[in-house]
């Protein structure tokens, strides 16, 4: 009996929006396509007039490649039947807009020569890819990225990874992702810049700019796709593909707003998310795709669905059969089938019975072949398609020398209890013990199609090169990840003992972080914390190398550790860029991007709560307050919480009004000295708090940072500007709003430290 109950408003929500598509003017219906930039060139448009209908629902499908490599091949098959001359055959009859994750620029010749010379029509064929953090050079994951607080390295770092795979004939990469990611148990974090909006928006831009250069036409700038949109991140209890259910307030405040900034950096495609949001799919939600995504935000670019994402409004309970499903996705704004075949299935059917208007076919038609044109592929298909240059570009040493700086500019030192780091390069023998301690394993992390192991840099190899002597150094394993090994402890107890100093590696494997991969605790597993136990044990000096996907929850010697390094999954060169730390050839500057909880029950939790109608007031608990039994509700080590070799001591803070006038601005400035012995880069971060307004503010919320260099004793001034725009929220009309009112402000190490903080009125007029 539920299906029928689907199915009929299934259809009536389909009927409301063909009602809404047949009182347009046909004009009205393409206008977001043609527009700067974007309008398409005569011979493509005169080619849609020429296509039939199956045609045009092939320029809305694409697939898996069939011919790929082994990683590709096992994240996403291509299907039955899905050879490579089935593929061939499907570009021939004009049945493939392109496919992804395929296998290099020989691939993509062949392809495109069947497209150009052998099609009825030639339309160019789009060769995308999942290049989420590096192609062939691994940079560290997104979220270890944003560690480094510095939007110029992600954008250098995205235009080596765009380099690097338009030589391999992509066009198009799957990336970034710009989920607000406020739960640690959710996989996909690792993918994207963490829990602050700001620093989510600001990493949102510098990768789309990164990727696609100063000029898409060129042959080695691939399109962006800023995903998942929306509120992927949100997903329940952290579980991915999970339902969502936030308002529409949250969305507009924290998961919009990076969206915005990529498409305002110039992105011109989009992925739509898996979850529902709000009882209705994000694949087949008009409000979202159509009322928010066109009308508001005016975006011209193209949609495409997630993974058979259209394919699974069925599982969902929102639509009866695949033929429904393509009806409300292809309607709600879904452009572009991914995977499911649907599209090239029953759109032509939806056309010729009337369900579907052929002025929406023609729409996303347009839309697709104007992004095409955007990538210079009518002029040139085969720009990007150079077997001889694909090998030039990859892995070069000047690729793998950016590989090592992001990697180390990516490392947060979360303790260093007696300035035991850095450790001196000579006279102290060093255990390296752990299941990450040596091995090309668990390098490049998780979504690297193309990039390996095999061809990076592990840590024990980078510490012997380090080194005076790499006979001071010994490996031992100890345990595995997720399980013991016989005598690995003994083992580990005893190369501990024999040494000064311990170097433990520790964390997750690459498998543990990613899509599908959420976590029902974020803590160290077993084997491992036994193992941490046991070596602490010993009375040695440990210097704890987490690598990790997300924010863990840290505990016994791991935690009591007296100096820990946060190493996430930092790709290419791990070894050298670890070491370079360990060592001090380079000082940590890194900052976590998201807040590590006291305890994993904590989960999820973010720096910019409210402080709800009963805050626990400072100093110990009290009862019938906002907090767990038997913690405070703050992190362990939070949001912008990271140490440097370095001693920085933040003072003076001045403003240079007590009150910002309505259209003025508000300059906002602290001192810092470096105290210490060594040079260092401090990472200075202005929050600030509405005290009273017509909807909760956070407790606080970041509005600015900024990179200081610092030698030792030297002092400096570091200076934000406030304006009010930077007070905005949504009000309770859902319009951004500012308020007048008092404020506070911090400039500070991290969301949750004193630094100095002060106080400002917004005043009208």
């Amino acid at each position: 009996m539920a299906q029928p109950r689907i199915s009929r408003r299934a259809a009536l929500m389909g009927a409301g929006i063909v009602a809404a598509w047949a009182s347009s003017p046909a004009r009205a219906l393409v206008r977001s396509v043609v527009k700067e930039g974007l309008a398409l060139p005569d011979e493509a448009e005169a080619l849609i007039g020429r296509m039939t209908v199956t045609e045009k629902a092939g320029q809305l499908t694409i697939m898996a490649a069939a011919w790929a490599g082994g990683t590709a091949t096992a994240l996403n098959p291509p299907g039955e039947g899905g050879s490579f001359e089935d593929q061939l055959e499907q570009v021939r009859q004009g049945r493939l807009t392109g496919v992804f994750n395929g296998n290099g620029a020989e691939m993509a010749k062949r392809m495109q020569m069947a497209a150009m010379r052998e099609a009825r029509l030639p339309v160019p064929l789009i060769f995308a890819a999942d290049v989420i953090h590096g192609f062939r050079t691994i940079f560290p994951v997104p979220l270890g990225e944003a560690a480094s607080f510095d939007t110029e390295l992600a954008r250098r770092t995205a235009r080596a990874a765009a380099e690097e795979a338009s030589a391999a004939g992509i066009d198009w990469t799957f990336a970034p992702m710009v989920d607000i990611a406020r739960d640690a148990r959710w996989g996909r974090g690792v993918e994207g810049a963490g829990e602050d909006v700001l620093l989510g928006m600001r990493m949102a831009a510098a990768r789309v700019k990164g990727f696609q250069g100063d000029d898409l036409t060129s042959d080695d700038a691939v399109l962006s796709c800023a995903k998942h949109f929306a509120a992927y991140g949100a997903a329940e209890a952290g579980l991915d593909y999970n339902t969502v259910n936030v308002s529409e307030r949250v969305l507009r405040e924290v998961y919009f707003p990076p969206f915005e900034a990529a498409f305002d950096a110039g992105s011109l495609s989009t992925m739509a998310a898996f979850n529902e949001l709000s009882g209705v799919p994000a694949t087949a939600n008009e409000w979202l795709l159509q009322e928010v995504l066109r009308e508001e935000w005016d975006f011209p670019g193209l949609v495409v669905s997630d993974y058979t994402g259209d394919q699974e409004l069925v599982a969902h309970g929102f639509a009866a059969d695949g033929r429904e499903a393509t009806k409300l996705a292809f309607l709600a704004g879904v452009d572009m089938s991914m995977q499911s075949g649907l599209y090239i299935q029953h759109l032509p059917d939806l056309v010729e019975s009337g369900e579907v208007p052929m002025a929406r076919l023609d729409q996303a038609v347009r839309r697709v072949l104007a992004v095409k044109a955007k990538l210079g592929l009518f002029a040139d298909p085969f720009r990007r398609i150079a077997p001889a240059r694909e090998k030039q570009r990859v892995l070069t040493p000047k690729n793998r020398a950016l590989a090592r700086e992001s990697g180390r500019r990516s490392i947060v030192m979360l303790k260093n209890e007696g300035d035991l780091l850095p450790l001196p390069k000579s006279g102290r023998r060093i255990a390296l013990i752990g299941p990450f301690a040596a091995g090309q394993h668990d390098l490049v992390g998780p979504w690297v199609i193309y990039g390996a192991d095999s061809q990076a840099v592990d840590l024990a190899t980078g510490v012997r090169q380090a080194v005076a002597d790499p006979d001071m150094v010994t490996v031992t394993q100890g345990s595995g990840v997720e399980e013991a090994v016989d005598g690995g402890i003994d083992a580990a107890v005893a190369a501990a003992r024999a040494a000064d100093v311990v170097v433990l590696a520790i964390g997750e494997n690459t498998g543990m972080s990613g899509e599908a991969q959420s976590r029902a605790a974020v803590v160290l597993p077993e084997p491992q914390q036994r193992l941490a136990e046991a070596v602490a044990a010993t009375g040695k000096p440990v210097v704890v190398v987490l690598k990790n996907g997300r924010a863990l929850a840290l505990e016994g010697a791991v935690l009591d550790a007296p100096a820990i390094l946060v190493t996430w999954f930092l790709g290419t060169e791990t070894g050298p860029a670890t070491a370079d730390i360990l060592f001090g050839d380079e000082g940590p500057s890194a900052r976590l991007p998201v807040s590590f909880p006291q305890v994993s029950g904590q989960e999820p939790y973010h720096y910019a709560h409210k402080s709800t109608g009963r805050p626990n007031p400072d100093g110990p608990l009290q009862p019938y307050k906002a907090h767990y039994r038997g913690i405070s509700n703050s992190a362990r080590f939070p949001f912008g919480h990271g140490l440097t070799y370095g001693k920085v001591v933040y003072s003076g803070l001045a403003l240079d009004s007590a009150k910002m006038g309505w259209d003025g601005t508000l300059t906002v400035r602290a001192t810092l000295s470096n105290h210490g012995q060594r040079r260092c880069e401090e990472v200075a971060q202005l929050y600030i708090h509405d005290r009273a307004a017509t909807i909760t503010r956070p407790v606080r919320e970041l509005k600015g940072f900024k990179r200081v260099a610092l030698a030792p004793g030297e002092t400096k001034t570091v200076t934000f500007t406030l304006r009010r725009q930077d007070l905005t929220f949504i009000g309770q009309d859902m319009e951004p709003t500012v308020e007048p009112g008092m404020f506070d402000v911090w400039i500070a190490p991290s969301s949750e430290a004193e630094g100095v903080s002060g106080e400002f009125e917004l005043v009208r007029g």
